[in-house]
């Protein structure tokens, strides 16, 4: 088992940092790193935390802009379904960069057959092969950026942030320690 202590405060920047890309203006749907960031978390945190991380993710920036409707909760409650399966995934593994890779691949794939080839027929009345032919370049671009969010973002964010000991509620309030000066 590795040596790491759920914090709250790494949990909350790894979500604000999903927050702040995802509000940069004419950033394409499909390039942000909300799962490369759940990965590691699921596996530090457990499955209930990985749920929460994407599905508060995609609820509260929704809010916040102001487009929220059953599209919020389509895909809130799937990228939900991917932290409790990041959690189950990881949960033996090493967090190497294959292994988030892989699981970035299968996660993206399932995710946009749930929301796009599957939520529109059923929900919006589209034409399955328009859902289904209009996907494919969707996926391909949202595949491209979750692999190279899981190659370079997810091992950062396991290492650097989840482990580090620097980044401890208790380190950072010592830094404000009156005492300590």
């Amino acid at each position: 088992m590795e040596s790491y202590k759920k914090n709250w405060f790494k949990y909350i920047i790894g979500f604000i940092f999903c927050m702040l890309i995802r509000l940069i203006p004419s950033r394409p749907p499909n390039i942000e790193p909300i799962l490369a960031t759940q990965m590691p978390f699921s596996k530090a945190y457990g499955a209930i935390s990985g749920f929460l991380f994407a599905f508060l993710s995609i609820v509260l920036f929704d809010l916040f802009t102001m487009k929220i409707g059953l599209w919020t909760i389509i895909t809130a409650l799937t990228y939900g379904v991917l932290g409790l399966w990041a959690f189950s995934f990881f949960k033996n593994k090493k967090e190497s960069r294959i292994n988030y890779v892989y699981f970035a691949i299968i996660g993206t794939l399932f995710f946009d057959i749930i929301t796009g080839v599957l939520a529109g027929p059923i929900l919006f009345g589209q034409n399955f092969m328009e859902a289904l032919t209009g996907q494919i370049p969707f996926t391909l671009s949202h595949l491209a950026g979750n692999m190279t969010f899981a190659f370079f973002l997810s091992p950062i964010i396991y290492q650097y942030i989840i482990l580090n000991k620097k980044f401890e509620t208790n380190q950072l309030i010592n830094l404000f320690n009156p005492k300590r000066i």
